[in-house]
């Protein structure tokens, strides 16, 4: 039933039907409403200098747009750095240090697929899962943290950072519910616009390939990675985060007869202990240097 809901709410942000542009239309006075009460958190929030730089990666709407690869380009960029997310999907609550300096100091389960990416994938970084973005990024500095990057950081108004918001392209600009839009980009409020194939590009490698591989993804709007597919042998959807069991991905392998699973990055890392054959889309940004020369600028001299 969730993963039904969750395919359903995706395709009427980014796909809807007739009915379902009915439906927003109808959800448009509590989209006011909604933009209203999120501006209203915006001007009643005065930004707080933590003393360290801190440069935050959002969007504006729900749904993937590639915060996680461009977080990871960035801080893989910089020594001493740290990422602070909120850590969807985990099965722990409250402040949680993923990995400090040395060491990594939780499993997948508890510190959910996003972080222990950027545990893979950026050996020197710290790593913090937090609700309470200010209770990361203060424990990021005790932990000896000179740059700190905020995975999903737009919203979070009473931190001092720099924003970079990816641009998405959407058909439907309106805000919740009636719409994808999480908050606007309000006048007054400075932030640098990043737009895909001009400050950074995708690049998409096939690592593990089999003869017979079926794709297994749990990301939001999967859709995203048919441009990058070789030939599968199904396609197998699961709502965003999904926790996957050893024999779900043995059923599929079962049922096609494939060799592998295909795999992307966020579903690997909760996957590889199972020990099962896999092949891996390994995503990653190369980053134009003007957005690190915009780092560069703001950081403290």
């Amino acid at each position: 039933m969730k993963k039904k809901i969750v395919f359903w709410v995706e395709e009427y942000f980014y796909d809807p039907n007739l009915f379902q542009k009915f439906l927003s239309i109808l959800f448009l006075p509590l989209s006011f409403i909604y933009c209203f009460i999120v501006y209203l958190k915006y001007k009643m929030s005065k930004p707080y200098d933590f003393g360290i730089d801190i440069v935050s990666v959002g969007n504006l709407s729900v749904g993937g747009s590639g915060k996680t690869p461009l977080v990871t380009a960035l801080a893989q960029h910089y020594e001493n750095s740290a990422v602070v997310l909120r850590g969807y999907g985990r099965a722990s609550r409250g402040l949680v240090v993923v990995k400090n300096s040395n060491e990594v100091l939780c499993n997948v389960d508890v510190s959910g697929d996003e972080a222990m990416i950027y545990v893979q994938k950026i050996p020197h970084a710290i790593v913090i899962v937090s609700e309470n973005r200010a209770e990361g990024i203060l424990r990021a500095k005790e932990l000896g943290a000179k740059i700190i990057f905020l995975d999903d950081g737009y919203s979070k108004h009473n931190i001092k950072k720099l924003d970079f918001l990816i641009d998405v392209d959407s058909v439907n600009s309106s805000c919740i519910p009636s719409g994808p839009i999480r908050e606007r980009l309000w006048s007054k409020k400075e932030a640098v616009i990043l737009k895909e194939q001009i400050d950074f590009k995708r690049v998409v490698e096939l690592k593990n390939k089999s003869d017979k591989m079926s794709l297994v993804t749990a990301i939001a709007k999967p859709g995203r990675l048919d441009s990058f597919l070789p030939e599968v042998l199904s396609k197998n959807y699961f709502e965003d985060h999904h926790l996957f069991t050893k024999s779900e991905l043995e059923d599929i392998l079962r049922r096609d007869g494939a060799d592998s699973i295909l795999l992307t990055y966020k579903d690997y890392v909760k996957v590889e202990s199972f020990g099962l054959a896999v092949s891996l889309l390994d995503l990653y940004f190369e980053v134009d240097e003007r957005v690190f020369n915009i780092v560069d600028n703001y950081r403290r001299k």
